[in-house]
C-alpha cells in the first residue's frame, strides 16, 4: 500500500463497532511506533509514567528493580529536583532473571534505603517491570517482607508494558498503588476527593466554584498534598469524583475498604454535554449546581470562534489530552470543519463516531497504529490547523496545539483554554 490507511466516518459507521476494519485493529497488525504510540509504549516513559505517578504519594521514594535498560530513562528523570533523591536501583542481571535470587536482596535494599535516609519516608513503592510478570513474582508476599524488615509501608507498582490492552493495564494499576495507603476516617460531609489525574486541574476550573455552592469545604488532589498527613486526610471524602476511567479501579478499592463512595465524569468538550453533566452530579449528590454564567460564556466564546474559524478544515489527534473523537464531535457540533481524526476506535467512543458521520461523513480516520502511516503524505490532505502532539507532527508547519499538558482542563475551563489556544496559533 503506498498511501496511508484510512476511511471515512460514513464507511466505518456503516460497518458498526463489531465490523472495524482489522488496518484499524492493533491485535491484527505489526504496531506501527508512531509519534503516539511511542507516548505510551512504555508504561514509565513519557509524562506520568508509572515511575512519577507511584511518587505522588507525599514523602515516599521508589526502588526500581529492573534490568538495566528498563533504568536508564528513570536516571533522566531522576535529574529533576523535584525527585532527584527518591528514585533508588536494584538492577538484575541474568542469573537474577534466571533464578529469581533478586527477590531475597530487595528486603535488604529497602531495609538500606530507609536506613540511608534522614527522616523516614513515608512508605517505598516498588517499581518492578515485565521481567518479574513473567516470572510470576508475588509481589504482595514481598512488599509484606520488606515492610516488616524496614516499618514503613512498602507497596508494588507494575510497570507491566506486557498488561497495556488487559484488564487492569499499567496506569490503572499505580492508581490503586498510591491510594492504597488510605485509612479509613470517620467521613466528613464537606469533604471530596477529585481523582484520576496526577497534577492539579486549573485554578480557573468552574468545578471548584461548583463544589463550593453545595457547601464542601475541602477538595482534596493528591498532586496538592504536600505532605502525608495531609495524604491521610484524603480518606475523611463524603465521596470521591472520578475524572479519568484508569482511576476506576482505584475508586472500587477506595469504596469495598473506606466505603467512600465515587461519581464518575467524563472529560468533555460539548458545552450541552458538559451542562447535562453537572446536572446529574447535582441530582446525584442532591444539591443544586449552579453552571449558568460559565455556560453563558463559553457559548459566547464558542460563536465568536466559529464565526472567525468557521472555513478552517480541523485535524484531531490522539496524543492529547482528550477522546479524539469526542473532541472532533464537540468541534463539528461547533459548527466547525474536521477533515482528519489519528485515533484507536472502540467500544467506548463509536458512539461518537456514529455522530460524526451524521455531521461530517467525508471525515477522513486514520490509525496511529497502523504501520501504512509511514506513508502518510500532508500534501493529500486539505488539513490547515491541527489540534494534538502527532497531528501536529504529520503536518509541520500548520497552526496548531498539542493539547497535552500535564496540568489538566476540564468542563467549561476545558473548553474556553481550547479556544483561546487555538485562536492564539490561528491569528
Amino acid at each position: 500500500m503506498n498511501n496511508a490507511y484510512s476511511i471515512s466516518a460514513a464507511e466505518l459507521a456503516a460497518r458498526t463497532r463489531d465490523n472495524i476494519p482489522e488496518e484499524l485493529q492493533s491485535s491484527k497488525n505489526l504496531i506501527y511506533s508512531s509519534p503516539a504510540t511511542l507516548a505510551f509504549n512504555s508504561p514509565g516513559a513519557q509524562g506520568f509514567g508509572v515511575k512519577r505517578a507511584g511518587l505522588a504519594v507525599p514523602e515516599s521514594v521508589m526502588l526500581l528493580v529492573s534490568p538495566g535498560c528498563c533504568g536508564r530513562n528513570t536516571a533522566a528523570l531522576g535529574r529533576d529536583r523535584k525527585y532527584a533523591d527518591r528514585f533508588y536501583y536494584l538492577l538484575q542481571d541474568d542469573n537474577d532473571i534466571i533464578t529469581g535470587r533478586h527477590l531475597n536482596r530487595i528486603p535488604e535494599a529497602v531495609k538500606e534505603i530507609c536506613d540511608s535516609r534522614e527522616k523516614l519516608p513515608s512508605a517505598v513503592m516498588i517499581c518492578i517491570t515485565c521481567v518479574d510478570a513473567l516470572l510470576g513474582t508475588d509481589m504482595d508476599r514481598v512488599c509484606r517482607k520488606c515492610s516488616e524488615v524496614a516499618g514503613v509501608p512498602v507497596v508494588p507498582c507494575y510497570m507491566y508494558a506486557l498488561t497495556r490492552e488487559g484488564r487492569l493495564p499499567p496506569m490503572a494499576s499505580v492508581r490503586r498503588s498510591v491510594y492504597s495507603l488510605l485509612e479509613k476516617r470517620p467521613r466528613k460531609s464537606n469533604a471530596v476527593n477529585i481523582m484520576g489525574y496526577f497534577s492539579p486541574l486549573y485554578d480557573e476550573c468552574e468545578l471548584y466554584e461548583l463544589l463550593y455552592q453545595t457547601g464542601i469545604k475541602n477538595i482534596r488532589e493528591i498532586s496538592r498534598m504536600e505532605s502525608f498527613e495531609e495524604y491521610k486526610l484524603m480518606a475523611e471524602a463524603n465521596f470521591n469524583l472520578l475524572l479519568d476511567s484508569e482511576a476506576r479501579y482505584a475508586a472500587q478499592d477506595i469504596f469495598e475498604k473506606l466505603g467512600i463512595p465515587y461519581i464518575e465524569l467524563n472529560n468533555l468538550h460539548s458545552i450541552e454535554k458538559i451542562r447535562r453533566q453537572y446536572a446529574a452530579l447535582a441530582r446525584a449528590i442532591d444539591s443544586p449546581l449552579d453552571d449558568e454564567k460559565f455556560y453563558r460564556a463559553t457559548a459566547g466564546n464558542i460563536r465568536t470562534f466559529a464565526g472567525k474559524f468557521k472555513q478552517v478544515n480541523f485535524a484531531v489527534g490522539e496524543w492529547l489530552n482528550a477522546d479524539s473523537f469526542e473532541l472532533a464531535l464537540s468541534l463539528l457540533e461547533m459548527d466547525l470543519k474536521v477533515s482528519e481524526i489519528y485515533g484507536t476506535i472502540g467500544e467506548r467512543n463509536f458512539v461518537y463516531l456514529k455522530k460524526i458521520a451524521q455531521l461530517s461523513p467525508e471525515t477522513r480516520i486514520y490509525s496511529n497504529l497502523s504501520p501504512t502511516m509511514l506513508n502518510y503524505s500532508p500534501q493529500n490532505s486539505n488539513v490547515q490547523a491541527v489540534i494534538g502532539q502527532d497531528a501536529m507532527y504529520y503536518h509541520p508547519g500548520k497552526a496548531g496545539i498539542k493539547w497535552n499538558s500535564e496540568r489538566r482542563q476540564f468542563g467549561y475551563q476545558a473548553v474556553n483554554d481550547l479556544l483561546d489556544q487555538l485562536t492564539e496559533v490561528l491569528q
